[in-house]
């Protein structure tokens, strides 16, 4: 699935026009690539933010009105520590025919019945890094821990890709432990 973003370049701006920037509804970002030119960009905050609220996974398309449309991926955001109000984003370029390295968003589905027994979940990586070409990347992992009992963890090894795509995080490192309070 890609969604699509209206954006606009931005030339170098110093902290009051970024914020005056921010204020009027629009988050700055920089795209980048290999191969390619740093590129500042600013997007809409509202539609970007509903976009994170909705799971943020998978391909973005940026349209410029200017210069037609770049196909990318969301590498991080910065929010701010107090308001944890989106301050800045990063987004990766995709070369169609490069392997690119890039974190899969992880999603849990179900309640472990290990809190029925007193349990409490504990996400320790909401996350996979990875390497593959763009077209055998999936959007997300997900994960049915309806299951899991008090005590048992979800590793990075119990994770399934096609044999396109290469694991770079660790196999023993933990996504979710169910364990006492």
């Amino acid at each position: 699935m890609t969604t699509s973003f209206q954006a606009e370049t931005r030339i170098p701006l110093n902290t009051s026009r970024l914020r005056d920037l921010r204020k009027s509804g629009r988050l700055p970002g920089i795209v980048f690539g290999r191969n390619t030119e740093n590129e500042m960009i600013h997007i809409p905050t509202i539609e970007f933010h509903k976009w994170l609220k909705q799971g943020a996974s998978g391909f973005i398309e940026l349209q410029f009105e200017e210069k037609g449309s770049l196909t990318v991926l969301l590498e991080d955001l910065q929010r701010d520590s107090v308001t944890r109000d989106l301050i800045h984003v990063d987004f990766q370029q995709v070369q169609t025919n490069e392997i690119m390295r890039t974190k899969i968003p992880v999603k849990f589905n179900g309640t472990p019945i290990g809190t029925k027994q007193g349990g409490v979940v504990q996400v320790q990586l909401a996350s996979i890094e990875v390497e593959a070409l763009p077209r055998h990347l999936p959007t997300s992992i997900e994960f049915d821990i309806s299951a899991m009992e008090l005590g048992e963890t979800l590793h990075v090894s119990d994770a399934t890709f096609a044999p396109d795509v290469t694991v770079i995080s660790e196999g023993n490192e933990s996504l979710l432990s169910v364990v006492k309070p």
